[in-house]
């Protein structure tokens, strides 16, 4: 299981940082609805923190590197949310990876259909996939710690 988590891991960081690299080096496709355009985001989402734009790397390093002391202090969670976390550090560091090679994160996918939405890259989907997939593991443990006669309080 570790083995092919560290795959996915590696595969999802390289299929993203090839997919913005795309980008960089000039392909833009537009359309009506969804545009695939270059951008560069100094903040995060929604380009909040932009005033922290060369520093967020190092912020963001530091919040990667303290979750992961807790996952080595804690590892009945690592064990419990192991995809979602590698989805989670994949999406992360990939976007980290960019701050220091573009001095921004590379987003391209633009959503304009009706309204005009953030613009947004595939890590930042996988990070989305694996915040839902935590949430789901939240609420099915919830539901099924309800339903056990054993977790009642006397």
């Amino acid at each position: 299981m570790k083995k092919s988590l560290f795959v996915l891991f590696i595969v999802l960081i390289a299929i993203d940082q090839y997919i913005k690299t795309i980008f960089v080096n000039g392909f833009v496709w537009e359309s009506s609805c969804i545009s695939f355009v270059l951008a560069y985001n100094y903040g995060v989402a929604f380009s909040m923190f932009e005033f922290l734009a060369h520093n967020l790397k190092y912020i963001q390093l530091g919040l990667l590197g303290a979750g992961a002391v807790y996952l080595y202090l804690n590892q009945n969670v690592f064990k419990e949310y192991a995809i979602a976390i590698a989805l989670l550090y994949a999406g992360g560091i990939s976007n980290i990876i960019d701050r220091f090679i573009h001095g921004g994160v590379v987003d391209y996918v633009y959503w304009h259909c009706g309204f005009d939405f953030a613009i947004f890259n595939l890590a930042d989907v996988i990070i989305d996939i694996a915040v839902v997939l935590i949430i789901w593991k939240q609420i099915r443990t919830s539901k099924k710690n309800k339903e056990e006669p054993n977790n009642l309080v006397s």
